[in-house]
């Protein structure tokens, strides 16, 4: 058996990428797309490769003769139309070869895990294509199988339908040919199709007809947990440096990204805080309903939006301002308080970042053991301007309960220190015990008092970016929304805001899941050796590595053996020394998949 790599093309849309070479020669987590693809050849037992190459193509055939490929041997053909042709042409200039021998059939901007090429040489089927199933991140080609896995369609762009895509897989662009099949089936029609549609096609759409005909032999090779990316652009790099990453660099990667985690879909977040439980099915189909008309019309201004968040909160509007995140609002703020800021260390980096300018008093909590101290923050309040409270503190998730906080609020009055509480979390906090400092009368009687609260995460929205603001300060109320943009939320989020009071129950019903099921996962992770819980009242929870393996490990090794993604504390301010790690609590299923993940990486 042979293998082909059609290796032409000039990569456009790759930019700086492929100003000199074309895209097999790009390097993915430090070896060229090409080595790897030799490497997945040789594993397989392929002893012969051809490539068809034309834009770039001296410099490719001088890396391959300074690699001094043992084992292998590397033929070419050349295409000198790159640049007016596409991968059909390509294909049929190789057409000879095709006719020698059984093909493996690889397009050049692919990577993949190698033992992928083994698999189809090994399968049982003489015509294969690798298909996926189709996730949201892929583009181009999908297929549609029967039962027994035979490819019957080709769907191109054009005839993509998305109320299909439960039933389409995404060509992978790896193939098995027969020399039989090539040379009585597949060639004659190649030919056919050039002359009659011209060269700048895709050798997909000959493979289509064979799809209709009956007994084709076409065959798909469906991949289940492997790894690949199709790399047509920068951004398809970047996802593609990140998922083949060394042990030494992956976690970083996935934390570089802070976010985004629909474009890797195999990666399970327990890093990233969100409500799993909200928004039910019914708002999720209310939104969808006026899809378009939100997509295609202006939100309204920053004063609307306030109306829509005091039907919200049910505080009048004067007393609110909604944010492009709590990051907007705390970033601003920011910007707005004078003189010394106090922080509970360790906090939510933000509330380092963006008071930059101002002098930091560091409240250490770790002598506490990671718990608030009151009688510390009430002492601090005499010797401070503005003091700053994640209330369940992130990452800890200690939690200062009702009274405490009305002590604390007393005490900054009293003091005129402005009072910054962030209540992002305090929602999933156990229902005896759950609050709110967004009241009209506390807002009302409390000057100093400012009241921060993340939307995205409590209520399941991060991709919406909401957060609201709540005091009774005009003064730093009015500096505040100066310095904010007049259209700072979009038309999707607006609309959340608006129908958010009709579905209050459901979102109860929610936040006592996630507190039921929070308890649940603090007493698995109890029993695990070697890990120290924290009491939560958020929804995560804290814990520390007390046995041999460090945060810094686990964390890596769950990203790179079972595609979990945790938070690693280790770096953050005030761990320093020890190996800590935040877990956020999903749903009943996810939970069991991360402790069973734990404890398997833990029991070696």
């Amino acid at each position: 058996m042979q293998a082909l790599i059609l290796a032409a093309g000039m990569g456009r849309r790759m930019g700086k990428y492929t100003e000199n070479s074309t895209k097999c020669m790009i390097t993915v987590a430090g070896k060229t797309l090409l080595e790897r693809a030799v490497d997945a050849l040789k594993e397989a037992g392929i002893h012969k490769l051809v490539m068809v190459i034309g834009y770039g193509a001296e410099k490719v055939r001088e890396f391959v003769a300074s690699k001094n490929y043992f084992g292998i041997s590397i033929e070419y053909v050349y295409n000198y139309d790159y640049a007016d042709t596409n991968n059909i042409y390509s294909l049929y200039l190789a057409r000879d070869y095709l006719q020698k021998d059984d093909t493996i059939l690889l397009e050049s901007d692919l990577i993949f895990d190698k033992d992928i090429v083994k698999k189809v040489v090994d399968a049982e089927a003489k015509n294969v294509a690798v298909v996926a199933k189709y996730e949201q991140w892929m583009d181009g080609t999908v297929v549609v199988l029967d039962r027994r896995s035979n490819i019957v369609d080709f769907i191109d762009k054009t005839k993509f339908k998305y109320e299909e895509v439960d039933s389409y897989y995404k060509t992978v662009n790896i193939y098995k040919f027969s020399k039989g099949f090539s040379e009585k089936k597949y060639l004659p029609f190649l030919g056919a199709y050039l002359k009659a549609y011209g060269t700048n096609q895709y050798y997909e759409q000959v493979l289509k007809i064979f799809a209709h005909i009956k007994n084709s032999e076409l065959s798909a090779y469906v991949l289940e947990d492997e790894n690949w990316y199709e790399i047509d652009d920068a951004q398809d790099l970047d996802i593609a440096n990140t998922i083949f990453a060394d042990e030494r660099h992956i976690l970083e990667k996935y934390e570089l990204h802070f976010g985004g985690y629909w474009r890797f879909p195999k990666v399970k977040d327990y890093c990233y805080l969100v409500n799993p439980y909200y928004p039910p099915e019914k708002m999720l189909h209310q939104i969808s309903y006026f899809f378009k008309d939100l997509l295609t019309q202006y939100p309204s201004g920053m004063n609307i939006q306030k109306l829509n968040a005091a039907n919200m909160f049910e505080v009048d509007a004067d007393y609110l301002l909604v944010g492009n995140g709590a990051a907007e609002l705390i970033e601003v703020l920011g910007r707005v308080l004078k003189g010394k800021v106090s922080v509970c260390i360790p906090t939510f980096n933000e509330y380092i970042r963006c008071f930059a300018q101002s002098e930091i008093r560091e409240i250490d909590s770790r002598a506490n053991g990671y718990r608030y101290h009151l009688e510390q923050l009430l002492e601090e309040a005499e010797h401070t301007d503005n003091l700053l409270i994640v209330n369940p503190d992130n990452p800890s998730g200690a939690f200062l309960t009702y009274a405490e906080m009305m002590r604390l609020m007393e005490k900054c009055e009293k003091q005129g220190v402005f009072l910054v509480v962030d209540e992002s979390f305090i929602d999933f906090a156990e229902g005896s015990s759950r609050y709110t400092l967004i009241r009209e009368s506390l807002l009302k009687k409390y000057k100093h008092l400012i009241v921060l609260k993340s939307i995205s995460k409590s209520y399941g929205v991060p991709g919406l970016r909401l957060g609201v603001m709540a005091t009774g300060n005009q003064a730093i109320q009015e500096e505040t929304r100066r310095k904010m943009a007049i259209w700072n939320i979009n038309s999707f989020a607006e609309y959340y805001l608006q129908i958010q009071r009709f579905y209050k129950n459901d979102y109860v019903i929610a936040c006592n899941e996630i507190a039921k099921q929070r308890a649940k996962m603090q007493e698995q992770l109890s029993g695990i050796e070697g890990i120290k819980v924290y009491p939560s009242q958020a929804n995560y929870i804290m814990c520390e590595l007390t046995g041999e393996i460090t945060s810094f490990r686990l964390a890596m090794l769950l990203i790179k053996k079972y595609n979990i993604l945790i938070k690693n504390l280790s770096e953050k301010k005030g761990f320093q020394g020890g190996s800590f790690i935040r877990l956020a609590v999903k749903s009943e299923e996810d939970n069991a998949v991360l402790i069973d993940a734990i404890k398997q990486i833990l029991s070696f």
